[in-house]
């Protein structure tokens, strides 16, 4: 039987290279593999349909389940993961000095209220200083290009009670930032600012690394962002897909992972870094050897999580559970 083609569209990760370079392919399928500079620009066209598989940011699948044909159905490969204490900048002017300090303040956030980076931010603020999402005045619209961003493909969320202000046309979060317009910004970017203005912008935590480490030491939670989708009307006509794609997901990672074993030895770096063996000691010592688990069940924690933290921001129209987001045969 002739292989099922299909159209597959992922950033350049080094835990898909292995798919995107046809070194790996899923059993029964040959991949025609997309990307882009930007990870926007594939979950532009996706929500588009335009590709059969796709990365899919997780806030964005969220919202499209909510559709009356929802368009995707999930499978629980996350290839985006990152911490985000890290991701919140203020103007050092406005006298914030730790998080309670946030609360009534007007902050911007990067294209809208409710996004996979935000969302983690704040519900991190939320349960561990007491700092609740809805104490902000928002200000939402494009970081640093005017008239950029995806209020053109991914439609906000607008809760009730929540104080929220589309920039107007010709405006950025970045200058606002900077001019002390907004006092605090949850982006995905790190903005221009901070490295432009540096004695006008600064993180809330400066030392990011190290709280972030704590939060992962309490919680054993490393934030998903992404995970990748199938057409719905693909993944009903032919179901074992979806277990095909996991397991070939997962052969490429391990690939990256061991890439990456290899090259830790003193004299052979896998990548430019200097002291990167130190860092993965670091990091194998604190997180274990498979830190970026695929699959349910080893990610049901973060996943339950970010599922809370959307219903407290008051982003999803119903409680759902993790077994409804991703495809059954996968679930175990």
């Amino acid at each position: 039987m002739a292989p099922l083609k299909l159209s597959l569209a992922c950033w350049n990760y080094d835990r898909t290279r292995a798919l995107a370079d046809g070194i790996v392919q899923p059993e029964g399928i040959e991949l025609a593999f997309h990307s882009a500079p930007q990870v926007g620009e594939i979950m532009r066209r996706a929500v588009k349909l335009e590709f059969d598989v796709s990365e899919l940011g997780f806030t964005y699948y969220l919202r499209s389940l909510e559709a009356p044909n929802p368009p995707f159905i999930a499978i629980p490969v996350f290839p985006n993961r990152l911490f985000r204490h890290g991701a919140i900048f203020v103007n050092r002017a406005s006298g914030i000095a730790s998080p309670r300090d946030l609360v009534g303040r007007p902050v911007g956030e990067m294209h809208r209220y409710g996004h996979d980076a935000g969302i983690w931010s704040k519900g991190a603020l939320s349960d561990d200083h007491g700092v609740p999402a809805g104490s902000f005045t928002y200000y939402v619209g494009p970081l640093d290009r005017p008239g950029g961003g995806e209020a053109d493909w991914a439609p906000a969320a607008v809760p009730p009670g929540v104080a929220i202000h589309p920039l107007p046309p010709g405006r950025t979060l970045d200058a606002m930032l900077l001019a002390g317009e907004i006092d605090a910004l949850f982006s995905a970017w790190i903005p221009p600012s901070f490295h432009a203005h540096p004695s006008q912008v600064g993180r809330l935590f400066p030392d990011y690394e190290a709280v972030e480490r704590d939060y992962f030491r309490r919680t054993g939670i490393f934030p998903i962002m992404h995970t990748v989708v199938i057409r719905r009307a693909l993944y009903e006509k032919h179901r074992w897909v979806a277990r095909a794609l996991l397991a070939a997901f997962e052969a490429a990672k391990q690939r990256a992972e061991n890439a990456y074993r290899i090259g830790s030895g003193f004299f052979t770096p896998a990548l430019m870094i200097p002291w990167v063996a130190a860092l993965q000691e670091r990091n194998r010592a604190l997180m274990g050897e498979d830190f970026w688990p695929y699959g349910v069940e080893r990610n049901r924690k973060v996943l339950e999580t970010f599922l809370r933290y959307h219903r407290e921001q008051r982003l999803l129209a119903r409680p759902c559970t993790v077994e409804e987001l991703f495809a059954p045969e996968t679930l175990a």
